[in-house]
């Protein structure tokens, strides 16, 4: 997963026509850890529809806000610029929540695209 540092470098790639799936989290964040094991499987999976990126809350607290982003790890897909899902909650996250919520965000994607 391609990690950004700078809000210019996440505001470029959020441009893109393809799907870009940002990951909020943190170092010190417990649940950030658990989903580690398996998000380079489903990165890979998801290779050819979906791109990961990740953005650590508190190297770049501003662009947290401003998408209020308060729970980690925080999922947000993007296309064109344009926020399409969101998956944000205060428990942990399973794989299979995890990719639950990668197939309705390929949907909401095609969707808009019809």
């Amino acid at each position: 997963m391609n990690k950004l540092s700078t809000e210019e470098a996440f505001r470029e790639q959020i441009a893109g026509s393809k799907p870009t799936v940002a990951v909020f989290k943190a170092d010190w964040c417990k649940d950030c850890h658990y989903i580690e094991p398996f998000m380079p499987a489903l990165e890979q999976a998801y290779a050819d529809r979906l791109t990961f990126v990740v953005i650590d809350r508190d190297e770049l607290p501003d662009l947290c806000d401003a998408y209020h982003i308060l729970g980690i790890p925080s999922f947000i897909v993007f296309k064109n610029g344009q926020e399409l899902t969101r998956f944000v909650s205060k428990l942990r996250k399973t794989r299979e929540e995890i990719e639950e919520y990668l197939d309705k965000s390929l949907q909401v994607a095609e969707t808009i695209s019809q």
